[in-house]
């Protein structure tokens, strides 16, 4: 009986507060984003609208996927592109008395665009200018403001020490607030695990305005925002980060395999070894479509690449006892600083200055995309390897990522940040699908689903797991203005595992009026 009252109560909670939603007064929200700012610190600049001639470069600039960009959304009111800290204040305060909502952006990289878009009236609280980045050497600390991009940090804790680094994303221009509030996923992830491991305070804007740190939002809030996605509680503004401490050369390198190649047989050894590697050394596996040795005709190349903290002579050693069949050579292998290999990750040929790290976007996507996650328990069989490829080159252009796990991901507790997908894993999948042409996205969103179901038997299940920073809503989402809790619960289920429950717990009692939601946001359900 108590369960069943608890169940309608839940109900009622989210049904009302979907209710309580009037039509936005937009007028008053901007008189009211003027009225709370302060002459020194005018938000005026930081206002864009669609009557701003500089709004659509605005709006662009830091959104990625094509498929989803849409600069001329009667929904969209305003871009306010904060500029301080009481920017975001006033912005969370005038858009919840004015009834429109509020998407966070601070990189633009969410896979489907839910931090720039929306169906109902909203507004985008964008961070970008939000990047100051600070580097205690000597505490082995910094705080990143949650506009910083990856680039940025990195470059930043390379100028300050040759020995220091941070756990998390291989992409530059990955903006540190939703990045890391996700969990943060990188190639030192087997030695020192993710960014949220190593996030130890943090400054927030709350549902009221108020500028929290760790010890005013308390231990339950802190908990939550580490993988548990920032932007169901409140605004990141800044991370205080602990640093991890690497050589001063590390070796990198990538090896391709085709199946001609017997590229199939090195990814299946590489399923058997790559969690049980020395946790120093990170080996990924990339398969993706490409054209073969004849003319026109499609294969699949397997893109190994690996990370090692130490010397190529070690990892030589390492990599031809356990894999041999990769046929790792000398030449292969380059030794670098650990700034050096943010830029081989990165893609960028050996040799590409530093300084590009710091590049920052200013033209429109140039591409539209469609991600999906796995988790990977036990080896996928040799047969279920080739019907991955048999639907693989269907698509004009994609690709996998397959991450190692094994390492002190084993040894993280389940419930030490909201991220969950510790222990138990041999890797994580990434499938990521690439086109140019608005005509062919139909076709690829269903290639993309085929694909997906090809790969059911082989993953996990009930749950079956997916990664929050690789968002994707055909797991499960609400409407843009509504919040249901038995779907919050399906997509939440995969998302955060067992810590769902804590997290929606969290949510009830920092943001009991749900204000801060979007369609896969973490609903305020007090626990049973």
């Amino acid at each position: 009986m108590k369960n069943v009252l608890s169940f309608l109560f839940f109900v009622l909670l989210v049904s009302v507060l979907d209710a309580k939603i009037t039509k936005p007064n937009t007028e008053n929200f901007f008189r009211c984003l003027r009225s709370r700012t302060s002459p020194k610190y005018t938000i005026t600049g930081a206002i864009y609208t669609h009557d701003n001639s500089t709004f659509i470069s605005s709006y662009v600039s830091y959104t990625k996927n094509k498929r989803l960009s849409n600069p001329n959304d009667t929904n969209l009111v305003a871009i306010v592109a904060a500029k301080h800290a009481s920017h975001v204040q006033a912005t969370v305060v005038c858009a919840k008395s004015n009834g429109v909502q509020i998407r966070i952006r601070s990189g633009g990289h969410d896979l489907e665009g839910l931090s720039y878009i929306s169906s109902i009236p909203f507004v985008v609280l964008d961070m970008h200018d939000l990047r100051s980045i600070t580097v205690d050497v000597s505490n082995k600390k910094a705080w990143v403001q949650a506009g910083a991009t990856l680039g940025e940090l990195y470059t930043k804790i390379a100028e300050a020490s040759k020995t220091l680094a941070f756990p998390s994303g291989v992409c530059p221009t990955l903006g540190a607030g939703g990045h890391i509030s996700g969990g943060g996923y990188g190639n030192l992830l087997r030695k020192y695990g993710i960014s949220v491991d190593h996030v130890v305070d943090a400054h927030l804007v709350d549902v009221n305005g108020k500028i929290l740190n760790r010890a005013s939002m308390g231990e339950d809030l802190f908990w939550a925002i580490r993988g548990g996605g920032g932007a169901s509680f409140g605004v990141i503004l800044s991370w205080k980060i602990n640093l991890v401490k690497v050589p001063k050369i590390l070796t990198v390198f990538k090896v391709n395999k085709t199946l001609e190649q017997r590229g199939t047989d090195v990814l299946y050894n590489w399923q058997l070894v790559s969690s049980k590697l020395p946790p120093e050394l990170f080996l990924r596996a990339m398969p993706e479509n490409t054209i073969g040795a004849k003319s026109g005709e499609k294969t699949i190349a397997v893109k190994f690449y690996a990370q090692f903290l130490g010397s190529a002579k070690k990892l030589m050693k390492i990599i031809n006892k356990n894999l041999p069949g990769l046929g790792l050579k000398r030449e292969d292998c380059y030794e670098m600083s650990w700034l050096n290999t943010t830029l081989f990750w990165g893609d960028f040929p050996i040799g590409t200055p530093a300084s590009v790290l710091l590049d920052r976007p200013t033209g429109p996507p140039g591409a539209f995309y469609k991600g999906k996650s796995d988790y990977v328990k036990k080896p996928i069989p040799k047969e279920g390897i080739e019907k991955l490829w048999k639907t693989m080159l269907k698509f004009e252009n994609v690709w996998m990522q397959w991450n190692p796990y094994g390492g002190v991901m084993d040894k993280i507790p389940s419930n030490a940040t909201a991220f969950p997908h510790r222990k138990g894993n041999l890797f994580k999948i990434q499938y990521f699908a690439l086109w140019g042409n608005a005509n062919a996205t139909s076709l690829n969103l269903g290639l993309m689903k085929e694909l997906y179901e090809v790969a059911e038997p082989y993953v996990s299940s009930n749950p079956r797991e997916a990664f929050l920073n690789y968002r994707d809503v055909d797991v499960g989402s609400n409407p843009s203005g509504e919040t249901s809790v038995e779907e919050a619960k399906i997509y939440g289920t995969k998302y955060f595992l067992g810590n769902l429950k804590r997290l929606m717990s969290v949510k009830a009692k920092y943001d009991p009026e749900n204000f801060f939601r979007y369609e896969q946001s973490i609903p305020p359900v007090l626990a049973m």
